[in-house]
């Protein structure tokens, strides 16, 4: 049976993942609507992992005795004011997700729950690619300056999208 205090903690990241995956939704959509293609085809793929990412928190969960609960969610932002405002909160919202993931490794390590925090040790490897990613972005971001121009970005994006998921 798993800990009390990891599986409450686990299902407050099971709602942050969920809240992840609607938020990406929210702003792929923006960006269809905006024509910049490439940023929406990356960011509904970004939605479909953060979804996966939910899913397997709540198959562990239940595996180990829990019980996966879905939460209610915050309001979903659904106006921005340019591409570039998109990824800045892109990557505020992984660092986000990132300092979560740490507290439930905390969590699990204190309650000496050591197979969730093997378990966790995927999601802080998949942070750091997030971060990673959400920081390479808005570094060509910096590269373009001042231009508006977006069109190579987004196609760059667009190509990013069709990494396959893991």
């Amino acid at each position: 049976m798993i800990n009390k205090n990891v599986e409450t903690a686990l299902n407050r990241q099971i709602k942050h993942e969920e809240h992840s995956s609607r938020l990406y939704l929210a702003m792929a959509s923006w960006c269809e609507a905006n024509s910049y293609l490439g940023s929406a085809k990356f960011l509904f793929r970004q939605s479909e992992e953060e979804r996966m990412h939910q899913l397997k928190l709540i198959h562990y969960l239940n595996s180990r005795g829990g019980y996966a609960i879905l939460a209610d969610l915050p309001k979903i932002e659904n106006e921005f004011k340019s591409l570039k405002e998109i990824f800045e909160k892109v990557l505020a919202h992984e660092q986000f997700i990132t300092s979560s993931i740490n507290e439930i490794y905390e969590i699990a390590q204190k309650e000496k729950d050591y197979n969730t925090a093997a378990f966790l040790q995927w999601y802080i490897n998949e942070q750091v690619e997030e971060e990673n990613t959400a920081n390479s972005i808005l570094d060509m971001f910096k590269l373009l300056g001042k231009s508006d121009n977006y069109f190579m970005l987004d196609k760059e994006l667009g190509a990013m999208g069709s990494v396959p998921l893991q």
